[in-house]
Formats: structure tokens, sequence, C-alpha cells
């Protein structure tokens, strides 16, 4: 493993001199809009998991992408080799449908300390809730950026990210009422603490998430890469488009339906994905918006 290849993955060519938030930020851009968010090993027969070199081997040299606990793993390495103060945390996602957050930390999140600064790198959720710059750990505070407003609140120790978006206008009115779209405008997104943990820590979560019937990600292909300006998702056979702020608060969202013989060269030319075994997509409705 080392710093140049990856640094080729994600095309990042700038300086490596200061670890500081404006270097930071770059490396983070750089990362969300080359590695998708994508739990497709899943449905094609393959099993995830956790140990650093695979993960390396899958993201930087097979040319794939992952989820939280690969993306932000190979991120904590990145960032901790070129010498900033990082370390983990876990958190627990809110589900809109069930209104309430996971009992099981399955989210794994970057904490990095700058200039007695801390900042909430997550390069690891995907779709409209993806952050596109490290947020600094400050609670009650408005941090706009191109997805929305991203807020931390905390309370007893216990800190909450949510966020607001812009309205939106769904070109395609077979999908204006489609169960992706997000319809709330302030939206809780996950709650975490401040104590440490460790990739050992979500061994579990790891193979509960792959497996179990109840996990998002058994009853859903997912991919989801960030762009310039907005992102594109495939779910199940649905890909969209969105644009951010097209129109003074306005998201532009655009949607079309896959045949499956289309699915394929869609991961190639979108997502920069060729797959080594065969894709079977699902989509359960329900349990997942963009």
């Amino acid at each position: 493993m080392n710093l140049e290849e990856y640094f080729v993955r994600t095309g990042y060519k700038g300086s490596l001199e200061k670890q500081d938030l404006e270097t930071l930020t770059d490396i983070f851009q750089h990362h969300i809009r080359a590695v998708p968010f994508e739990n497709l090993s899943i449905h094609c027969g393959e099993k995830i998991t956790l140990e650093l070199e695979q993960v390396y081997n899958k993201i930087v040299r097979r040319q794939r992408g992952g989820w939280c606990m690969e993306n932000n793993q190979l991120l904590g390495w990145v960032l901790k080799h070129l010498g900033y103060d990082t370390s983990f945390l876990g958190a627990y996602v809110f589900n809109p449908h069930k209104n309430a957050y996971a009992t099981i930390m399955t989210h794994l999140l970057v904490k990095v300390v700058i200039d007695d600064k801390t900042y909430v790198v997550d390069g690891g959720f995907g779709v409209s809730y993806q952050m596109w710059q490290p947020m600094e750990l400050v609670s009650g505070k408005d941090q706009p950026q191109a997805p929305g407003i991203f807020r931390f609140t905390e309370k007893n120790a216990i800190w909450h990210l949510e966020k607001v978006r812009r309205k939106q206008y769904v070109p395609n009115l077979n999908f204006s009422n489609s169960d992706l779209l997000e319809k709330k405008e302030c939206r809780k997104i996950y709650m975490f603490s401040l104590e440490p943990q460790t990739v050992e820590d979500f061994h579990f979560q790891c193979t509960y998430l792959q497996t179990s019937p109840d996990s998002l990600f058994t009853k859903k292909s997912i991919c989801t890469l960030q762009t310039t300006d907005g992102f594109r998702a495939l779910i199940g056979w649905t890909l969209s488009e969105t644009t951010y702020n097209y129109k003074e608060n306005m998201d532009l969202v655009e949607f079309i339906t896959l045949e499956d013989e289309e699915v394929e060269k869609t991961l190639k030319e979108k997502f920069n994905i060729s797959l080594d075994r065969k894709l079977v997509p699902i989509n359960v409705k329900g349990f997942y918006t963009i």
C-alpha cells in the first residue's frame, strides 16, 4: 500500500506539505468524487471484509467503491500517514421510515484535529447526505455546503447531525412521488459520541449488514458517486442524477429506469465500476431516500 497509488486513484495532484484544513478538504473532495459509496459486493456474491489491505486493493487497485467502513477506514489511513491527528468514531444512523436511530453502531467516521479545532470527515454516506467538506464539531452552527445546510447539535455528550435540503424539481412525473425521494425538508442523519473506536469494533456490524434480512444493504443494491455539481445514484434499476441548486433554492433530480442489460454498462460509464461477477440488482420498496 502506498499513498502515491491512492492519489492516482483519486486524481489528487495538490500539495502534501501542510496538514491544514485546505489540504484536507481538497484530498477529501477528490476521494468522494472518485470513489463510489456502494454495496454491490453483497449482490454479486462477494464478501466485504475490513482488513485494510483488502480494502485498499478493492478501492485503489480494483477501482471499486465501498461503504463507510471501507471508505472512511481508507481515508483515515491516508490522513494519518500524511501526519494528521486522526481517530475513528462510531455513529447510529437515523431510519426515517421508523423515525428512530439504529440500535446498533454501524457507521464509521473519521475525527481530525487541526490547530485545536475538531472536524468530522465522513466519506462514506453517499447520496444527498454526503458532506462535501470536513465539518467543524460545533453545536448549533449552520454549516452551508453545496448539498445543503448541515448542522451538529450536542446534548448530554451525544452529537446529532442533520441536514436541511432545498426544494426538488423532478421532471419525470412517474417519479414525483418516488419512495426514493426525501419528503422532509430537515432530515436527521446520525448520532454519535466522541468515544474513540477501532475498526475491530465494527466486525460484527460488517457481517450483520451484509447478511441480515433486516439490513438496508441486503434489500437494495446501491451505487452512488458525488460529481462536481451534485451526485448520481443507481438503486436497483433506478438511475438518478441530481444537480444541486440548478435554480435558486432548487435541486434538479432526474430519474430513469434501466433494463437489465443496461445496468453493467451504466456502472462503467457513470461510476467507472467494472464488476468481476454478475450483479443481481434489487430494490425493495422503502428503507432508503436519496
